[in-house]
């Protein structure tokens, strides 16, 4: 027997996230920082085993794929690359070009993307980096920010190649080398590079003692895609995702 049925209208935003198939933890923490009226769609993209600007690079060749992996005539209000050394490799408006050429959506963006907004809202002109890979990964993301305005006088990282390493990184190790930092040198902030570096429980503890914005990937990327699309709805600061 057949039933009558009726469609309900969907949920906004409608956001989008290409995730990098070597991430545990992007899924986990934006589950915190998206509201529950929001919808998200994953897709994954093939992602190195250690990240070099090789296997970064590598990404340019799946994007679109990725992107096409949503569901065909979904129209999506935000979508975003989730890999903040990968949008430095390969350029945020390639990304965008690639993304576009593999879904519908009004709008596109990136962690790195979203820390320069980020920066930008909070006025933040000097930035200290932590993160967990070799240098020569970070140095792009250094050199894309010095383009956007952003200095990045103080550095850290864990020099850890292999991606399934780095959502093992312990809290208390986070903390410590971020406060380290954060006290080396006049700065305006903290950034905790990589969506698959857990930040969640480290955020406010560092903001606590550093007195100073402290900015995660996941944070900035998940806070952008609500600005994009919530405009005035969604928080000023990244901070208020936290909140």
């Amino acid at each position: 027997m057949p039933f009558a049925y009726s469609l309900i209208t969907p949920a906004r935003p409608r956001l989008g996230v290409i995730v990098l198939q070597a991430d545990e933890t992007l899924e986990n923490e934006f589950r915190h920082l998206i509201p529950e009226g929001a919808s998200l769609l994953t897709s994954r993209i093939p992602s190195g085993l250690e990240v070099t600007p090789e296997s970064l690079g590598e990404m340019r060749n799946h994007m679109t794929a990725a992107a096409a992996l949503f569901p065909h005539g979904y129209d999506f209000d935000a979508v975003a690359y989730a890999c903040t050394s990968g949008a430095a490799e390969l350029g945020s408006a390639d990304v965008v070009e690639m993304i576009r050429a593999g879904c519908v959506t009004r709008h596109v963006t990136d962690p790195l993307t979203a820390l320069v907004a980020a920066c930008h809202a909070c006025k933040v002109e000097r930035l200290a980096i932590l993160s967990p890979y070799i240098e020569v990964v970070s140095d792009r993301i250094r050199q894309r920010l010095a383009d956007a305005g952003i200095e990045t006088p103080v550095f850290g990282t864990f020099a850890e190649p292999a991606e399934a390493r780095v959502a093992r990184i312990a809290d208390e190790d986070i903390i410590s080398a971020g406060r380290s930092l954060a006290h080396e040198a006049g700065v305006d902030a903290l950034f905790l590079s990589c969506t698959n570096l857990r930040t969640m429980d480290v955020i406010r503890p560092l903001q606590a003692t550093l007195a100073m914005p402290v900015f995660s990937s996941n944070l900035v990327l998940a806070w952008h895609l609500l600005r994009l699309t919530m405009g005035e709805d969604a928080p000023e600061r990244p901070a208020g995702l936290l909140e």
